[in-house]
């Protein structure tokens, strides 16, 4: 059995219980190439480490889930906007959030797999990792709005 993609309601309920506050979710346009480098990308793959898929956070959502979940202030989150760097400590943040989110992709009837890498805005991901999260196809576009704090858009791009 192979991968499929999570439903909107999935990625709104792993996102409540992860940053403990309600998120709104709502169907968003696919990443485009401008957005390269402004974008948060986690790899995930199975045990022969294959890639299987790839998630894409843009820079706000980085920031914003980065800070929800470390209690941290929504001023922190601005500031790495305004900015245009994310912190250390929101970067560390994220990556975790990225772990979790592999969640998302696990079945129960379907390989196991498992967050790999993880390449903050400014840190250049793999091109097949790219082109994975660019493509059309297999993928789930959502824009994530985090009560208290703002949104951005995340992208689910099944690669295997």
């Amino acid at each position: 059995m192979s991968h499929v993609l999570p439903v909107p309601k999935a990625v709104k309920d792993l996102f409540d219980d992860l940053l403990g506050r309600p998120v709104t979710v709502n169907p968003a346009d696919p990443m485009k190439a401008a957005d390269v480098p402004r974008t948060t990308f986690a790899l995930y793959t199975d045990e022969r480490m294959q890639l299987m898929a790839v998630i894409a956070m843009d820079f706000e959502l980085t920031a914003y889930a980065g800070a929800a979940i470390g209690l941290i202030p929504p001023g922190g989150a601005q500031a790495c906007i305004e900015d245009k760097e994310i912190s250390k400590m929101i970067g560390e943040n994220a990556g975790e959030i990225c772990n979790i989110l592999a969640g998302l992709i696990n079945k129960e009837d379907a390989p196991r797999v498992k967050l790999h890498q993880t390449f903050l805005p400014g840190e250049s991901a793999p091109a097949d990792a790219v082109n994975h999260a660019l493509a059309i196809g297999r993928r789930l576009d959502l824009k994530v709005d985090v009560s208290g704090y703002g949104g951005g858009k995340i992208s689910i791009a099944l690669a295997g």
